[in-house]
């Protein structure tokens, strides 16, 4: 069985509604050979990582920046992934008041630099999400789960 990690930081309801479609996509019953685990950004760790065959990241944008939690856990899986999950399938969805640009190009560098392979188009949405955006999340979610299915 593969097995999906999502990593999120979600202080407020608009990005918890976001997490919910994602989790509720990679969920599709066709996906059912795949493990979903969702770790919130500081309570993820090295070992999350390891045993994950893809991520799905989640973060609001702050401060034209991914969130501080979601940074954090970057820094700490950085070096003792590096080597081990390059290749690593991965999506992100960024949440922001008005802009998200400068947080999805953080994952960009971020990620180019642990050799990840993004199979999914980024989800950025900006104010209360809209039913279009949860689905955009679902099909995030589904996507980055069926890219384990090979």
């Amino acid at each position: 069985m593969s097995r999906l990690l999502v990593v999120h930081h979600t202080p407020s309801p608009a990005t918890q509604a976001l997490l919910e479609a994602v989790l509720a996509g990679a969920a599709d019953p066709d996906l059912a050979e795949v493990e979903v685990v969702a770790r919130a950004a500081l309570g993820a760790g090295v070992q999350d990582l390891l045993f994950a065959d893809g991520v799905v990241l989640g973060t609001p944008a702050n401060i034209g920046y991914v969130s501080g939690a979601l940074k954090h856990w970057f820094d700490t899986i950085y070096y003792p992934t590096l080597q081990e999950k390059a290749g690593l399938p991965f999506g992100v969805y960024v949440h922001g008041g008005d802009d998200t640009t400068g947080a999805l190009r953080a994952v960009e560098r971020i990620t180019k630099g642990l050799s990840w392979r993004q199979v999914a188009e980024p989800v950025s949405v900006t104010g209360t999400p809209s039913r279009e955006d949860l689905a955009r999340c679902a099909e995030l979610g589904a996507t980055v789960a069926a890219h384990l299915l090979g």
